[in-house]
């Protein structure tokens, strides 16, 4: 896929444990950027972090079990990106999502 040199950075901040149906949150987000056809998408497990209740969320051995944070990220055509935002709205219960402009300067990938 060729990206222009400037694109978009959506960056969305949610649980691990937050579900979509039956799914984890960012599986499901993750899946419908594919589906898409998005150029990519990573997901990102914090090991410490607070969210708007600014309960802390840990990986201590004593907090195992907590709702670590989990953060989603995917560079894309500015328009692609927009067509994307009100299902991601939809999907959502609780987070935060960002967006910034990024200058891309390398998308490579191998031909099988």
């Amino acid at each position: 896929m060729n990206l222009p040199y400037e694109a978009e950075l959506l960056r969305i901040f949610i649980g691990e444990s937050d579900k979509y149906g039956h799914k984890a949150l960012y599986e499901a987000i993750v899946e419908e950027a594919r589906k898409r056809g998005m150029a990519g998408a990573t997901v990102l497990r914090g090991d410490l972090g607070f969210g708007a209740n600014s309960r802390i969320h840990t990986t201590k051995v004593l907090r195992l079990s907590e709702d670590l944070p989990v953060i989603i990220e995917i560079v894309d055509k500015p328009e692609r990106i927009a067509a994307f935002l009100p299902d991601l709205d939809n999907m959502i219960g609780e987070g935060l999502v960002t967006l910034e402009k990024v200058n891309i300067i390398t998308y490579r990938h191998k031909s099988s």
